[in-house]
Order: structure tokens, then C-alpha cells, then sequence
């Protein structure tokens, strides 16, 4: 399977009158005569503040709606148009997070070999929104359209329902990033669990119900130091939030499967990395500084330890995903009612062997031809874990997954495209 790279580059209030005179204390008695009258007409001014905040609200939340992005004749052929499947048998797969990272290769990955692909993603400014539109104008070069649209937009979704039969849901849609969800712990919970619940929804009422594939994630592992990591092991120590949300995407789906006969199959990620990565990843952000003459800051764990990744290449994750997808098996549900026991499955997907973060510097060092600027600090308790290494054993067996490609040679490719992507000249570098 070819890489990204090598497809495509680049009236007025009423007025009291006050009598002179005996007339005062009348009058003032008869308006306040008691501390309930006064209550009454306070709640009633309370009522009134809520119920036109409320209107406002109202308002505001129907502009939004009819000033949204999709909607309209020509967009649902649209829609129509790029869930089309070109080969017998074909799947009909609705991709979230498709103008991310793993999901942009995923569904050029899918439509390369003629499955219909709808895409949706929220485009939230996590890192420089201009990378994913880039990525949603590859995917639109290959007539795969990415709806603007959020997961928990329940009437967009049930939209999309409407018009496609997906067959199978990708759902890679997710808040990323271990060390953010310090700063904007919300929009864990917005994206990872509630947008999540919105989408089970949503397949649960379809009919016929989809096939769900999902992103869960390594961190799910958490504390846990049993090496290498089994889909056996214990995960109820997370360190983080976002694997804490992880780990609740894992029980909701279940729960989901066990009830509505949903099959849903979990896919636990090991540091994903490639061309037209995530700019808060280490190795794009060492790349990035690195060129810049800037400083990088390497952490190292309890007595002076380096910090090991299992670093998977994206092709690998993308061979991972479509087997994964291919053997998901069949939801049994109809309607929102389980008709049978359906599928419910999770999976490590990494490359098996784990690398040091120093030398991930000295492999971008030589394919960049430029010495890093090093500063080796203790690691912060920030939610990261000292160590990852995944046993794929259970996806080997299940579905073939067999990782080829080593860091090596990913990070040479993930270099020749940031070049390019960005612009540089290889005499400016070398």
C-alpha cells in the first residue's frame, strides 16, 4: 500500500406617584404591604431574566443551525456520491476525524480500494487547523467528501444516517494528547466520551445497525508495568485524563454491544507516527525546532531512565484498521433492539519494538543533516508513562496484522514530506 506521500503532496415602566403628606405611608404600604409580595414580584423578575436568556439562547443556537455548513440538494448528493462503493462487496464507511491524521490515511486508504467514504470532522484548532484542511483537499482529490460538522450534533448525524446505509463507522473523531488535558480538561469529555455516547446513539437507532471500529489507545495501559502490554492486562490505572476517557470509551462500548447488539471492535494505538502527523507530537515538534536552531527539551524517567516509545508507523496503523474493519463481523441490532450476541473485540496495534526518545533524536539528526540542540529534563507528572511496548499477538492471529515498517526508514519518509509540506529547500537544511 502506497503512503500518503507518494499519492498526493501537497411602552414605558409604570410610574408611582407619591402623595405629600399622610398620603405617603398609604400609599407605600399598599404597594409593599409585605416581604411575600416583594418575594413574589422577585421571582417573577427572575422568571422573566431566565425565560428571555433562554429565548436567546434559542435564537442563538438556531443561527448557528441554519447558518451550518451542510444541508441542502447538492450536498446530499454529495454525500451520496462519495459513500459509492466501486467494487463487489464494497463497504460503505462513515470516517470521523477524517481530516486527521490516521483518519485521512484511512480513507484514502479505503476509497483506493473501493469502499465509499463519508468523512466528518469538528476542524478545532488542537494544533494549526490549516493541516487538516490540507489533508480534507487531499481526500477531496480523490472524491471523498469531509462534512464540517461536530459528533455531537445529533441532527447531523441522524442526517447522515438518513442518507447513507453505512455499513461500517471508523470512528477516529477524539480530543488528543496526554499533557493538554491539564489545560483544557472539557473538551475530553466533549469529544472522547460525549460525542463518543452521540455516535453509539445514533448506530445503535440505524437500520441495519453499522459494524464500529474505534480508536481507543495505549495510555488505556496507564501505570501498568508488565511488559509487553496484553489486551489480557489490567487497564484501570490510568495516569491521565484522556486515558481515563479512553478507558471509558472502552466500558461505554461494551455496554452498547451487550444491549443494542452493536459490533464494535477497539483498536489501542502506540504512538502513531509518519507524513502528515500531528504537529504536537514529539518527533514533528523535534523535527520542527531542530530546523529552527531551537532548543528541545527530552525528559527522562525515575533514576535518569530514558523514556521508550514503541513508535508505529502509519501504514502499519492503516493495514491495522482495515483488517480490522474487514473482520468487524455484524451488528445483530435493529431498530435499537438486540436481536443476537454481536462481536465486541480489542486490539493492540504497534510495531513490537519499542525505541528510545534520544535515539529518535539521532535517526532525525542524520536524515535532517542537522545537530539537535538537547536539554534533558526529569519527566513531569503530566500523564505520561516511561515506556510502551505493544504485543500484537491477538490482532497477528485474528486479522494478519504484521507491522514492516521500522523508525528508520519511517522517520526518512515522514522527513521527506515535512521538507516538502513546508517548503523547505534541502540546501537551506544541508
Amino acid at each position: 500500500m502506497r503512503s500518503l506521500e507518494d499519492e498526493l503532496f501537497p411602552s414605558t415602566p409604570g410610574k408611582f406617584k407619591i402623595d405629600r403628606g399622610h398620603n405617603i405611608n398609604r400609599q407605600f404600604h399598599r404597594c409593599f404591604a409585605s416581604t411575600s409580595t416583594m418575594f413574589i414580584w422577585a421571582l417573577f423578575l427572575i422568571a422573566l431574566t431566565a425565560s428571555y436568556l433562554s429565548f436567546q439562547s434559542f435564537v442563538d443556537s438556531g443561527n448557528r443551525y441554519f447558518t451550518a455548513s451542510w444541508g441542502g440538494i447538492q450536498w446530499e448528493k454529495q454525500i451520496r456520491n462519495s459513500a459509492k462503493t466501486n467494487r463487489p462487496g464494497g463497504m460503505s464507511v462513515l470516517v470521523t476525524g477524517a481530516a486527521g491524521f490516521i483518519g485521512s490515511h484511512v480513507s484514502l486508504a479505503l476509497k483506493k480500494r473501493g469502499d465509499g467514504v463519508v468523512g466528518l470532522d469538528n476542524f478545532n484548532n488542537y494544533y494549526d487547523p490549516s493541516l487538516k484542511k490540507a489533508r480534507q483537499s487531499l481526500l477531496h482529490s480523490q472524491a471523498i467528501l469531509v462534512v464540517e460538522g461536530d459528533l455531537n450534533d445529533v441532527k447531523l448525524m441522524a442526517k447522515l444516517f438518513d442518507l447513507v446505509a453505512f455499513t461500517h463507522v471508523m470512528h477516529l473523531a477524539a480530543q488528543a494528547g496526554v499533557r493538554y488535558a491539564m489545560e483544557n480538561p472539557s473538551s475530553y469529555i466533549h469529544s472522547n466520551i460525549a460525542g463518543l455516547v452521540t455516535l453509539l446513539e445514533t448506530c445503535k437507532s440505524a437500520n441495519p445497525q453499522p459494524a464500529i471500529v474505534w480508536a481507543s489507545s495505549s495510555s488505556v495501559y496507564g501505570l501498568n508495568d508488565k511488559v509487553p502490554f496484553s489486551e489480557l492486562d489490567r487497564t484501570d490505572q490510568p495516569a491521565s485524563l484522556y486515558a481515563a476517557t479512553k478507558k471509558a470509551g472502552e466500558e461505554i462500548t461494551h455496554t452498547y454491544n451487550h444491549i443494542y447488539g452493536l459490533a464494535i471492535t477497539g483498536l489501542r494505538f502506540f504512538t502513531v507516527y509518519g507524513p502528515w502527523g500531528r504537529p504536537d507530537m514529539a518527533y514533528f515538534s523535534f523535527t520542527r525546532n531542530i530546523l529552527q536552531g531551537k532548543t528541545i527539551t527530552i525528559y527522562r524517567g525515575k533514576n535518569k531512565a530514558d523514556l521508550a516509545r514503541d513508535f508505529t508507523y502509519i501504514d502499519d496503523i492503516v493495514k491495522g484498521c482495515l483488517g480490522s474493519l474487514d473482520t468487524s463481523g455484524r451488528s445483530t441490532g435493529s431498530g435499537g433492539k438486540k436481536r443476537g450476541p454481536a462481536p465486541y473485540r480489542n486490539f493492540n496495534l504497534g510495531n513490537t519494538t519499542p525505541v528510545k526518545v534520544p535515539t529518535l533524536v539521532n535517526i532525525l539528526e542524520k536524515h535532517l543533516r542537522v545537530k539537535a540542540k538537547r536539554k534533558i529534563v526529569e519527566m513531569p507528572g503530566n500523564g505520561d508513562v516511561p515506556y510502551t511496548h505493544a504485543n500484537i499477538s491477538l490482532a497477528r492471529r485474528e486479522f494478519g496484522y504484521k507491522p514492516t515498517t521500522d523508525l528508520q526508514t519511517g522517520l526518512k519518509k515522514f522527513v521527506r514530506w515535512y521538507l516538502s509540506y513546508y517548503g523547505y529547500n534541502r540546501k537551506d537544511v544541508w
